[in-house]
């Protein structure tokens, strides 16, 4: 009999143990899973997503401390060295000192090449063997490219004293090491990505269940119209337009930073927000047609204005010329200052207390990176790139090592503005044909975790878009 009452008295203990443990739990957790200290979503009332052009993660921060960079031996020496079929040597990452790059091919063909089946090993091969290359080189005698095929800059890698803004943000801030392009293509399919979370080719321009995936998308001639649809699915502004969320896209006025059907070398079509192209796809998505909705493509100088003056729409995307842009052989420096520019108009406007700033490159550009891309369907991920988080709630120095991509700015957008509803043919109330909701893949990190909400708003840092003692001061312009 006592040992009955023992046995009881142990198994209740055992219950309230339990009981106190899942307690804990969930009031760590909080609503939605998300642990302590990431609840408080709601503070950030303007989201702007920066992006810039082609760059791989280990060319920028592949020595940046806490990082997963460039791979190094115990005694600090750098190990990979990849195979020059031109010179029948391998070439080691360099650091590259110059100011301008000319950078690798970047088709999906020239990922599959850089990756070549998880070694890493192919991105001298896939600049040297490219058309661009032989182009370059019947060109030499003229200066148009530096491109030397016993020294390709795809190995190239800067360091603070190349790009100390950007050093200073993933020091002062937040630095994402498992950024991955979320296509394996070029930029069309990059910027496709950045405002739909889908890039696929269409039977009809008018029929969103005609798409398949695609991770190249659908080259746009350089003199497209400023009207006329040719991507039917489903985009964010759609859902954002029917909770009445403000949003813009801002283009910045100059040339496309690329060509138009992803070649490196060609006559570059100006660039306007009124007119589709790489860079602004949304003009010829049918539902921004349909909705009325045209008129929140805007110039670049509209963003300032709306920064300075405290009045950032809830979402903002804002894209370079090609001046600004970093895609080879724009200027790094140029690519700094803008994004400079851009940060230190929020800083210093109103809006700053509650914004969230996503900072990245939307392709590799042909440029080395030793990471391999997870596999999550036809279309990704592709090669990893660099991104940053500024906000007066981004944890200070923090190198966040979750896989993402830049589905997980639609995912935050919509934890943020909707709820958490998704572009989801089944419940976003205008069906298309894409083979996944990639906002929910389970690989795909919480960008919430590069945030505390309990800490006091920080102040802004502001940068110096040209620091005197810059070493490409003189070319900053």
């Amino acid at each position: 009999m006592r040992s009955n009452i023992r046995v009881a008295a142990v198994l209740a203990v055992v219950v309230i143990v339990v009981a106190v443990v899942v307690a804990v739990a969930v009031r760590s957790t909080g609503s939605g899973g998300a642990p302590r200290g990431l609840q408080g979503i709601h503070k950030i009332r303007h989201v702007v997503v920066v992006m810039q052009e082609n760059r791989s993660f280990d060319t920028y921060f592949g020595t940046f401390p806490g990082a997963d960079g460039l791979p190094r031996d115990a005694g600090g020496r750098l190990t990979s060295c990849l195979p020059n079929p031109d010179t029948g040597h391998c070439l080691a990452p360099f650091h590259d000192l110059a100011d301008k790059q000319d950078g690798g091919p970047h088709h999906a063909s020239d990922a599959l090449k850089s990756i070549d089946g998880g070694a890493m090993d192919g991105f001298i091969s896939a600049a040297v063997t490219s058309a661009h290359f032989r182009w370059c080189m019947a060109h030499a005698s003229k200066g148009i490219c530096d491109l030397h095929p016993q020294h390709p800059d795809v190995m190239g890698y800067h360091t603070a004293r190349e790009i100390p803004n950007y050093w200073r943000y993933a020091r002062e801030f937040v630095l994402q090491d498992h950024m991955f392009e979320p296509t394996i293509g070029w930029s069309l399919a990059a910027h496709l990505f950045e405002v739909s979370a889908w890039s696929a080719r269409c039977r009809s321009a008018f029929d969103p269940m005609s798409c398949v995936s695609d991770p190249e998308g659908l080259p746009l001639p350089p003199d497209a119209v400023p009207r006329g649809a040719a991507y039917p699915w489903t985009d964010l502004t759609y859902l954002l337009h029917r909770r009445h969320v403000s949003w813009r896209y801002y283009v910045a006025a100059g040339r496309d930073p690329d060509c138009a059907d992803g070649d490196m070398v060609c006559r570059l079509p100006r660039q306007r927000a009124a007119k589709p192209s790489i860079w602004n796809p949304l003009p010829r998505f049918t539902d921004v047609e349909r909705t009325g909705q045209l008129g929140a493509i805007q110039p670049a100088n509209a963003f300032f204005t709306a920064a300075r003056a405290g009045r950032l729409p809830a979402v903002s995307w804002i894209a370079p010329s090609q001046r600004s842009s970093e895609h080879p052989p724009a200027l790094v420096s140029n690519g700094q200052r803008w994004v400079t520019d851009v940060v230190n108009a929020v800083m210093s406007g109103p809006d700053w207390k509650s914004t969230a700033i996503f900072v990245t490159w939307d392709d590799w550009g042909g440029f080395y990176d030793h990471v391999q891309p997870p596999h999550v369907d036809a279309n990704g991920y592709g090669l990893r790139v660099p991104g940053l988080v500024i906000s007066p709630y981004a944890r200070r120095g923090m190198v966040d090592h979750q896989t993402l991509s830049f589905d997980a700015y639609i995912k935050f957008i919509e934890d943020d503005f909707l709820g958490g509803a998704r572009i989801d043919p089944a419940t976003d109330g205008r069906p298309d044909s894409r083979p996944d909701v990639r906002e929910n893949e389970p690989l795909l990190g919480d960008l919430r975790r590069d945030f505390d909400f309990t800490q006091t708003p920080r102040p802004p840092v502001l940068l110096e878009p040209c620091p005197v003692h810059y070493v490409f001061h003189i070319h900053c312009t």
